[in-house]
């Protein structure tokens, strides 16, 4: 399966006419119901590309049909460390390698680490992990990854495979300053999501990074333990976190906005020309 349209190369920076990138979703996992309302209040909010990141390679899968039948949405793929049941499977390995492929696929993600109590085995989590990036480096794809109580060691495991050769960024950042730092000298960005709203020690990291470093995101998932579906995390929540970014830095969210996404279109580099063109940038 492939995007149909003409060959636009990638830029760095965005037209005039620009708009925002949430570079992390998980949309695949909403009913199909939801989606032409969650796409037309991300249009209403300046959203104009939209990445969806399988969890496991059956909503991997999904995300690739989703962004064939969606211009606003691309493709990322990948196996959670979470979503692992032992090791990932040679045919899950080869499904994913398959569907890495397809134009529609931008990154490889949800990718990473995850440490908590309850997580599959670290060795288990560290193979697939750079099985994936073995992928991701096969086509040429930025990797974008999750390292919840696992940051060292996915950070060690990031430089060991030289991710910043292929682009990326740590997904969700919730981090210090010097884990940030860190980060951006592999040649990665920082991606922040609405936590940046409410954490006055990840305030002080946005506020100190280059802004060359940044990339937006939601991270939205269906969310039914919301009473209210209003309150449910969607890409239309970008501007929230763009404003607080701009107040945090003393710049006009127009600033945000071009250069968070100048910063997208160059972390996915080639596979990002479909998203340039969609964007006109």
């Amino acid at each position: 399966m492939t995007r149909r349209g003409e060959n636009h190369a990638p830029r760095s920076a965005p037209g005039r006419n620009c708009l925002f990138i949430d570079i992390h979703t998980h949309l695949d996992q909403y009913d199909d119901s939801e989606l032409p309302g969650v796409l037309q209040r991300a249009a209403e909010a300046d959203v104009g590309a939209i990445v969806v990141a399988g969890v496991t390679a059956a909503g991997s899968a999904r995300s690739v049909v989703l962004a064939l039948a969606n211009p606003a949405l691309f493709a990322a793929v990948g196996a959670h460390p979470q979503d692992l049941d032992g090791p990932l499977s040679g045919s899950d390995l080869a499904n994913l390698d398959s569907l890495a492929g397809d134009e529609a696929v931008v990154a490889m993600s949800e990718v990473g680490l995850d440490f908590q109590p309850s997580s599959p085995p670290h060795d288990d989590q560290e193979a697939a992990l750079r099985a994936q990036i073995a992928i991701a480096r096969n086509h040429g794809l930025a990797v974008i990854w999750h390292m919840r109580e696992a940051t060292a060691e996915c950070l060690r495991i990031m430089r060991d495979e030289r991710v910043g050769e292929l682009g990326g960024a740590a997904h969700y950042f919730q981090g210090s300053y010097d884990e940030a730092s860190a980060v951006i000298d592999m040649g990665c960005k920082i991606s922040f999501a609405k936590p940046l709203l409410r954490l006055p020690e990840l305030q002080d990291v946005a506020a100190r990074i280059p802004l060359d470093a940044i990339v937006l995101e939601t991270d939205s998932f269906p969310q039914p333990f919301k009473k209210n579906r209003e309150k449910w995390t969607e890409p239309r929540d970008i501007p929230l976190v763009a404003r607080k970014l701009a107040e945090l830095r003393g710049i006009d969210v127009s600033e945000v906005m071009a250069a968070t996404t100048g910063n997208a279109l160059s972390m996915l580099g080639a596979r990002g020309e479909h998203l340039a063109a969609r964007l006109g940038a």
